[in-house]
């Protein structure tokens, strides 16, 4: 049963960045914040009472995307300088970096059981990622533009991406294969996301506009233009009732998608609103901008047990189950109230390359065996203890079978890299392609206009 509907209060803010906030997640214990900024670092920040922040260094230009894995042992983080990083989150913030993108990427995300992660570049690709083994597994091309974002449905089955070459594609992960195709945009879609249910995708619109789809009929259900600027970011709440958007107008926004109107406009920020997210429970939502701080918000409005949250959702997680939605009505707005609690950045964590002899790869075990309450030391005992105790599958592969499969590994790391070339300079060719035709046409508009 959800309480009485109140309305969103800001609660706090932090300061420590630099420059504009880029990203922004909760961890799904909801005691922490990740954030991404223009000042190429990530930062962690503790809900505990005066509790430090941690600064990460490792990226080379603007960090543009950040998120916890499901367990929250894991951050993971896109950067302009074309590389991905994991990161353990903690106050060492040791990282491993990923490269096979050739250009900016846009985002991260992790699938529901943190296997995979999906990242999304300005290279026109997606590519997904196993996190078990650490490696690449494949990429998604059909995208003639930047990719801008990418996310996993519910369930792991679908992928939805968006694109400035203005259309958004579903992509079913078992065949690789685009299944679906949105192109109804005057502007290009900014991001893009999966309600609860995985029954819906959201977009927020280049051209001030917020949609909503049914994916299951290929039906526009609702079309928002309550911004005044491009919409950058947006948000559902958990339990598939409320959307919150982030605007270049400056405000947050709040959608009752039951009434399919605009309860609430939320002024906090000085300047463009980059990114908004509400925690796993839906008690708070958090939003970043050109500001450089990074808003708490109480919500209120629509409190739900996290677990009970959960619990409903994977019962839904089929495209023939219809989408579960509560009858709440918010009420009319009041004065907020409460003292708002600042917090300010005062240690900073600089992390350092790790030695070659270093024993890391243990942080990088698969998120969904890991608990996120295991210290690294006990990771590091029990990646020593895995490494010399194999599994019952690996006592049964005879060695020479081994030696092949991981040959057969180092090859594919070497077409990787090779594809990898050939795909920035197929992007160069297309750009330098595209240059011409453009030319052409000038040439051929000025020699029409004189004759």
């Amino acid at each position: 049963m959800a309480s009485a509907p109140e309305d969103p209060v800001l609660q706090r803010y932090f300061k420590g960045h630099k420059a504009a906030i880029t990203s922004v997640d909760f961890s799904p214990d909801g005691k922490q914040l990740a954030t991404g900024s223009w000042d190429t670092f990530l930062m962690l920040w503790s809900f505990k009472p005066q509790a430090r922040a941690f600064r990460y260094v490792g990226h080379k230009d603007v960090v543009t995307s950040v998120q916890f894995s499901p367990l929250g042992n894991l951050l993971a983080s896109a950067s302009r300088d074309r590389t991905v990083r994991l990161w353990i989150p903690d106050k060492r913030g040791k990282s491993s970096e990923f490269k096979a993108h050739t250009a900016p990427v846009r985002s991260v995300d992790f699938s529901a059981d943190g296997q995979f992660l999906a990242t999304a570049s300005e290279d026109k690709s997606i590519k997904v990622w196993n996190m078990y083994r650490q490696r690449f597994l494949y990429s998604l091309y059909r995208h003639t533009h930047w990719v801008r974002c990418a996310k996993f449905s519910p369930d792991g089955r679908l992928i939805v991406s968006c694109s400035e070459d203005k259309t958004i594609k579903i992509w079913d992960t078992t065949n690789k294969q685009c299944v679906n195709n949105f192109s109804d945009f005057v502007g290009f879609a900014n991001f893009v996301d999966f309600n609860p249910s995985g029954t819906c995708i959201a977009s927020a619109g280049s051209d001030h506009t917020v949609k909503i789809w049914d994916i299951r009929v290929n039906k526009l259900l609702q079309h928002y233009q309550v911004h005044s600027g491009g919409v950058n970011c947006v948000s559902f709440h958990p339990s598939g009732n409320y959307l919150i958007t982030a605007s270049s107008d400056g405000t947050l926004k709040i959608l009752d998608l039951l009434e399919g109107r605009l309860i609430y406009t939320l002024q906090g920020h000085t300047g463009p609103v980059f990114t908004v997210t509400f925690s796993k429970g839906g008690e708070l939502f958090t939003s970043g901008g050109a500001d450089a701080q990074v808003l708490l918000w109480r919500t209120n409005f629509d409190e739900l047990n996290c677990k009970d949250v959960i619990k409903r959702n994977l019962k839904r997680l089929h495209f023939d189950s219809p989408p579960h939605l509560l009858d709440i009505y918010p009420r009319t707005p009041h004065p907020q109230e409460g003292k708002i609690e600042t917090v300010e950045t005062t240690e900073t964590t600089v992390r350092t390359l790790p030695d070659k002899g270093e024993e890391i790869c243990g942080y990088f075990l698969n998120p969904s065996l890991m608990s996120s309450e295991c210290s690294p030391t006990t990771l590091k005992k029990k990646t020593e203890e895995m490494s010399y105790l194999p599994s019952e599958s690996q006592r049964n592969i005879p060695l020479a079978v081994t030696d092949a499969l991981e040959h057969i590994m180092e090859q594919l790391n070497v077409l990787t890299q090779t594809v990898s070339i050939l795909e920035q300079r197929l992007t160069l060719t297309e750009d330098k392609l595209k240059d011409c035709l453009e030319n052409q046409q000038r040439l051929f508009n000025a020699i029409q206009q004189k004759s």
